[in-house]
């Protein structure tokens, strides 16, 4: 189905009414049900899309993956493993700049996933970061911009295997190890994603000192030690916030924080290599039965366990409502043409030369108007690329190489900061962070990114085409 400018609608109001109204559930419904009467499918519409967007094997995966989160989370907290952790880095004496630093490494560290990257760095830091007076919002900014725009850098990802995909068939690409040794190429050329990781760095040094909303939210924090401001409805449930530890129980930082962590990566990664495809869902099943028995062996009741496993789920379901409605926007927008429009409207503007600066903006409208980046590289990597071997006689050469960077740093932008994208709403669960404030804050450094990458891409475009 095709609307024309109809088919913005949807999208525009959800991010408009997001900002307004400050409740993302409200306003992705409200999007949604406008949608559906846009395109003419009536009041049942609005049903059949959350049936046709939830009943899918995708949303089942990742409704999965936050719940063995949310337990995995929980277990840690009720053995007093994050608490021992903040604890032996407190002993340290982190003031406000070192510990912005940890939870920037310790983002980069958990690169296998952009899931559970956010969430585990916003749970894990996120008792030392209220006591060194540093603003939730600050907390979500560096766990979401040490996820996605990590995990797009790094070439044994879930990320890479699918760009690398997408590759085969343009130009002289024939076979996966040719796709994958293009997309290491193109790394140094994704300046978004390598200038976020950086920026957070900076920032995190008081080298570039906080602006906007950000500065505000520091100086609420500093000054007043509100680490929320007065209203604040953080993105993670009580049930979670709030598990103490089990009385009695002599916590083993190793056997319960690390091995955990451990099982994760090995098993994520491990995966990877054997097949070709990282079994994130089932590592944190592993990880949370692993730690459910270990924590049973230190004496803490089963019905305890099994209570404490309800809370984690119910403490990650904020997070999963908001994630229900922004699939069903996506499905939306991809049946009337969102995607489709925007391109439309682009292609007679992409000559050689602007090729990848006008890529990297056309990527970065489209995953923010969405909240999807993958979706965005299935649609424009078809589009740009084959467009820039028509430029360059099939050879891969610097154009080819910038203009794939720039589809995946534009489809992770709106990854990073569009209200409507999943990490962006994990890492605002992940800090405990209003979600709103979160985008509100953190849209004005990743503009400020994203023009310095644009810039580059027109350098490159003018200079090397």
């Amino acid at each position: 189905m095709e609307l024309g400018i109809l088919s913005l609608l949807p999208a525009t109001i959800a991010i408009l009414l997001a900002f307004i109204t400050r409740n993302t559930v409200f306003s992705l419904a409200v999007a949604c049900f406008i949608g559906v009467l846009v395109a003419g499918q009536g009041l049942l519409g609005f049903p059949n899309l959350l049936k046709e967007a939830l009943g899918t094997t995708s949303f089942s995966w990742i409704f999965l993956l936050e719940l063995f989160i949310g337990v995995l989370i929980a277990f840690f907290q009720r053995t007093g493993a994050i608490q021992r952790f903040s604890a032996i880095m407190d002993r340290k004496n982190f003031n406000r700049v070192k510990t912005q630093l940890v939870s920037w490494f310790l983002g980069m560290f958990v690169f296998f996933s952009d899931y559970f990257s956010p969430l585990f760095v916003g749970s894990t830091m996120r008792n030392l970061s209220d006591k060194a007076k540093i603003s939730r919002e600050k907390l979500a900014y560096i766990a979401d911009s040490t996820s996605a725009p990590v995990s797009v850098l790094m070439p044994i990802t879930g990320w890479a295997v699918f760009i690398s995909g997408l590759l085969i068939g343009m130009g002289t690409i024939a076979s996966p190890d040719e796709a994958i040794k293009v997309f290491v190429k193109a790394i140094p050329f994704n300046f978004y994603a390598l200038l976020s990781v950086l920026f957070v760095g900076l920032i995190a040094l008081k080298i570039i000192p906080d602006f906007g909303p950000m500065k505000k939210a520091e100086e609420r924090a500093m000054k007043e030690g509100k680490v929320l401001r007065d209203g604040a409805e953080p993105l993670m449930g009580e049930e979670l916030t709030e598990i103490a530890p089990y009385e009695g129980i002599k916590t083993n930082i190793f056997l319960n924080l690390f091995l955990p962590v451990i099982i994760v990566i090995s098993i994520a990664i491990g995966t990877f290599f054997v097949l070709d495809s990282a079994k994130t869902m089932e590592a944190f099943l592993t990880a949370s039965v692993v730690l459910g028995i270990i924590m049973r062996l230190q004496g803490i009741p089963f019905n305890e366990i099994m209570k404490t496993a309800t809370s984690g789920m119910k403490g990650v379901l904020p997070a999963i409502i908001i994630l229900a409605f922004a699939y069903s926007l996506n499905k939306l927008t991809e049946d009337i043409g969102t995607a489709e429009y925007i391109v439309s409207i682009t292609e007679n503007f992409l000559t050689p030369s602007l090729l990848p600066m006008i890529t990297f903006v056309l990527a970065a409208i489209i995953a923010f108007a969405t909240g999807s980046s993958w979706g965005t590289f299935a649609i424009v990597m078809p589009l740009a690329v084959p467009l820039a071997f028509s430029f360059t006689g099939d050879e891969v050469t610097t154009l080819v190489l910038a203009t794939i960077a720039a589809v995946c740093g534009g489809g992770v932008f709106g990854d990073h900061c569009s209200p409507l994208s999943d990490t962006t709403v994990l890492a605002s669960s992940g800090a405990a962070s209003d979600h709103m404030d979160h985008v509100k804050t953190q849209i004005p450094y990743s503009l400020a990114v994203a023009v310095i990458a644009s810039m580059a891409y027109l350098f490159i475009g003018l200079v090397f085409v």
